[in-house]
């Protein structure tokens, strides 16, 4: 007789964080996998995301699929944003319910928290305030994929539930010289400085503003963690209309004192400087760790531990990029 294996969609196992989670269900084992490309399945298309659930009809769903970007991506492309993101959530959400999927985890953002949040930021911070008005469409997109499973939790019983991850680095992740973020940005910008001998390299803004960062198998353990805690134990932690939980280290850090991190690991040894004419944004972006640090979950991989295998993608993609050229 053979065992059941639990099946189980990752949307969006293309993705840095779907990557991982790929790659921790698989350390796991007992699981069959399912995965689409976009190009298989187009989630905003509701006909075809409800073949593929009556085909295939997963006992879980892991949701990080989405559309995503940096400041510029968010302020060009403004309607694409809260439109794929929400077709995307309306769709997987509604056709796994409706195909009688009982645990589902939607993976949203701590830009979902108003600008002007206390810090670190407590769940019960969401919608108490104004958003930042970059990437609004965005979090807001993000906040219905809560307020969803929230919904459906309450009005049919089933058990979904979502993680807030602070910024996210480590393999997969887009190094993009324009449109990448921070840490990334920084991995390729020391590395050419290195290569360049160059003397000096110059970061944005005054290198105080403080910022988080937490490793993307990390984020996939805690993933893997909230979705398989028995119901009592998650639901001590959550309210029906304020189930969200906060996903990162606790711990932060200067911009300053990340590029000199960054820095080291790359072995660049010139000058770092600031340019103080260009914006900071937010002074502080810090969540507050202690509802999954009391289910049992805390991050494992120091912060110059990571960087220095981040580095080490960095450079596998650069030999990607020139076989590509």
């Amino acid at each position: 007789m053979t065992l059941h294996q639990n099946r189980i969609y990752v949307a969006g196992h293309r993705g840095m964080v779907g990557s991982a989670i790929v790659r921790q269900l698989e350390a796991e084992g007992g699981h069959s996998i399912i995965t689409r490309t976009r190009d298989q399945l187009d989630l905003t298309d509701q006909l075809a995301v409800r073949r593929f659930f009556e085909t295939e009809r997963p006992d879980e769903v892991y949701l990080a699929a989405a559309r995503v970007g940096g400041i510029h991506a968010n302020n060009t492309y403004p309607a694409e944003f809260i439109y794929s993101n929400l077709m995307v959530q309306n769709n997987v959400v509604h056709e796994a319910w409706r195909v009688g999927v009982q645990k589902l985890l939607f993976l949203g953002s701590s830009c979902i928290y108003p600008k002007m949040a206390d810090q670190p930021m407590n769940e019960s911070a969401l919608l108490m305030g104004k958003l930042e008005p970059t990437n609004e469409p965005y979090a807001i997109a993000k906040i219905a994929g809560i307020k969803m499973c929230e919904s459906y939790n309450r009005q049919y019983g089933t058990d979904y539930r979502s993680v807030m991850p602070t910024n996210l680095y480590g393999p997969g992740d887009n190094y993009h010289p324009q449109n990448s973020h921070v840490l990334p940005a920084m991995l390729r910008r020391f590395h050419e400085a290195k290569l360049a001998d160059a003397p000096v390299v110059v970061i944005w803004g005054t290198g105080k503003a403080r910022r988080e960062f937490l490793y993307v198998d990390d984020m996939a353990s805690a993933c893997v963690h909230v979705m398989g805690l028995p119901r009592d134990q998650h639901a001590a932690q959550v309210s029906p209309m304020e189930a969200h939980l906060n996903v990162g280290t606790g711990e932060d850090l200067t911009i300053g004192e990340l590029a000199r991190l960054v820095a080291d690991v790359v072995g660049y040894t010139g000058r770092i400087e600031t340019d103080p004419t260009k914006p900071d944004g937010a002074p502080r972006k810090l969540l507050d760790v202690r509802r999954i640090n009391g289910i049992g979950w805390r991050a494992t991989t120091p912060l110059r531990t990571g960087i220095g295998l981040a580095y080490e993608d960095f450079l596998r993609s650069l030999q990607v990029e020139e076989v590509h050229a």
